[in-house]
């Protein structure tokens, strides 16, 4: 982990050189900022059993969005069963998961001749199965000169700085002004429009990959799994930020690099780092959380920590490693490091509140300026209260920046890695509370 001392004020990128060229691209930049280029074979299918649609993708004779490509072939492995959609993704190569579940969503997948419109369906041996891959739906989103802090562009990704309070895509009450609206402008894409059942949603709800429902008549609670990205939309959003996230944020820009990165996010092998600032410091001052988080049903905005029975919706399993880089103002604050396991909805802002230090800012999950007061002015000399008060009033998003971002290319299977400053609403607080007093920490992991 670098210091943030030592990290230069220009994101750094260690991506090795990528060369050749594209045939898939669907997003075609207007002001490319192309660092490499990279090649790629366009892949419709994995097996012999596919229809030959799929073999014309495969030699480039057709338009490759994949759409009415058809699979029929007979589920064949041992024992146990497996989910319709892990099935069928399994057997059409660079489809993402997102796209298949909307296309048994659509009424396009039958199984033994039935229909089969739920995407956790289960198969086993010797079913039949029918599916063709639905045509892709158009993106509700108006093209917008939105500036992008572009931190690396080549044919196939793209990744952005998000500044906070930057929306990640459009949903009820941000229609506009969003990352989406950005990029369809920066790529040279038309208005298009979401289908009104469609989610648009991060891969395995990666977030602070936020997930949530796109369509008001849709419930949060849903079985949405996968990137519901609505690749049935269009390849793109591969994970999100909460909107008061600063930070890194990749973007695919061909179906075959969502598909791709969006496995390796289900995979848990894409390199994420956080920083925060947090009301007090943890105990221990190290550790790993490896608390389910659900729904809290008496704030549908919130998720919590399920620790036993609780009204909470349904919960899934979320583990964070978590380190104390600095202890701030006496112990009333504390910058925190976290790598996330997995990438549940607002998981660090969750697990922050369980461990008692929710983050600066977060009024959400109790991090308000009273609450940081309350831990700050016993640790502070009285003449720095009135600075701290009027510093915690004025914090308007919670404290986390997304500072490091690692993934396998899609296309080179290079590993590159990126880092990013954190913004500087976010360096002020961190400078001003280390003018009452900072102390660097060394640290062993321990479980929570």
């Amino acid at each position: 982990m670098h210091s943030l001392h030592s990290l230069s004020t220009t994101s750094l990128a260690s991506a090795k050189t990528l060369s050749a060229s594209s045939s898939l691209s669907f997003f075609h930049s207007r002001n490319p900022r192309t660092f490499s280029r990279v090649s790629t074979t366009v892949r419709g299918c994995s097996t012999a059993s596919v229809s030959d649609e799929s073999q014309e993708l495969q030699s480039g004779s057709r338009r490759a969005n994949y759409s009415g490509v058809r699979l029929d072939e007979t589920v064949d492995f041992e024992s146990g069963k497996l989910r319709l959609d892990s099935w069928i993704s399994s057997r059409i190569n660079a489809v993402s998961r997102a796209r298949v579940q909307s296309s048994i969503r659509s009424g396009l997948v039958s199984v033994n001749g039935r229909v089969i419109d739920k995407v956790s369906h289960m198969v086993r041996d010797g079913d039949k199965v029918e599916c063709t891959i639905s045509e892709l739906q158009p993106l509700k989103a108006e093209p917008e000169d939105i500036p992008l802090a572009i931190v690396y562009e080549d044919e196939h990704v793209l990744v952005v700085n998000k500044p906070a309070h930057m929306v990640v895509h459009p949903a009820p009450g941000n229609a506009t002004g969003t990352l989406v609206n950005g990029i369809l402008h920066h790529c040279s894409l038309s208005t298009y429009a979401f289908n009104n059942q469609e989610v648009l949603s991060g891969m395995e709800d990666t977030s602070d990959d936020e997930f949530s429902c796109f369509s008001p008549g849709r419930s949060c609670n849903e079985d949405v799994s996968s990137a519901i990205v609505a690749a049935s939309v269009r390849p793109g959003i591969v994970h999100r930020l909460d909107k008061g996230t600063s930070g890194l944020l990749v973007v695919a820009k061909d179906e075959h690099s969502h598909s791709h990165l969006s496995e390796q996010f289900k995979e848990h092998t894409i390199h994420r780092v956080y920083i925060s600032l947090t009301c007090g410091v943890p105990s221990p001052i190290s550790g790993r959380v490896d608390i389910p988080i659900g729904r809290d049903m008496n704030n549908r905005i919130r998720m919590t920590a399920v620790t036993g029975p609780s009204k909470c919706g349904h919960a899934r399993h979320a583990a964070s490693r978590y380190r104390t880089l600095e202890i701030l103002a006496g112990g009333g604050s504390a910058l925190v490091e976290w790598r996330l396991e997995t990438g549940r909805t607002h998981q660090i802002r969750a697990h922050a509140k369980y461990l008692g230090i929710p983050l600066l800012g977060d009024e959400v999950y109790g991090g308000t300026a009273n609450m940081a007061m309350s831990v700050l002015r016993p640790r502070t000399p009285s003449y720095f209260h009135e600075q701290l008060m009027q510093l915690v009033s004025r914090i308007e998003r919670p404290c986390l920046h997304a500072l490091a971002l690692g993934f396998r290319h899609p296309h080179t299977m290079e590993n590159v890695n990126f880092s990013c400053l954190p913004p500087a609403d976010f360096a002020e607080i961190l400078s001003r509370l280390r003018d009452i007093s900072t102390e660097k920490v060394k640290t062993t992991l321990r479980t929570v």
